[in-house]
């Protein structure tokens, strides 16, 4: 790989990324979205935390690459690389937990479990999965 293709790469993969976060913050706001009556504060803050902690989103930048391919609609793909990202978040919230890897950090940060409880953390961990 060029030196012009690294930097190429490196400058989407900044774009994508950067788009992507905006959405998880978008659907990850304290405050309810249209269809919602409510949103528990103390687990919307968990889900934050184990989401919005940093990670190069790779792959949401592989499934809205891939959209692009086919011409996808990049709203559409993007919704879907937020997901993603979502799904893979709740991974290794229960990843971290005491029954698990009992692990205190995730990129530098407390992981959920202790930055909140294991009981907030594994129901952060199923709504990010829903």
């Amino acid at each position: 790989m060029s030196k012009d293709d690294q930097i190429a790469f490196e400058t989407a993969l900044f774009m994508r990324a950067a788009a992507v976060e905006t959405e998880l913050r978008r659907i990850l706001d304290a405050r309810p979205l249209t269809s919602e009556i409510a949103r528990p504060g103390r687990l919307m803050a968990a889900m934050r935390h184990g989401v919005l902690n940093g990670g190069k989103r790779l792959r949401p930048f592989l499934v809205m690459e891939s959209a692009a391919l086919f011409s996808a609609d990049n709203d559409a793909a993007l919704r879907v690389a937020a997901a993603l990202e979502c799904v893979h978040c709740y991974s290794l919230i229960h990843d971290d937990l005491p029954s698990m890897d009992n692990d205190d950090l995730r990129r530098g940060q407390p992981t959920v479990h202790k930055a909140f409880d294991e009981a907030t953390a594994i129901l952060a961990g199923d709504a990010l999965l829903t």
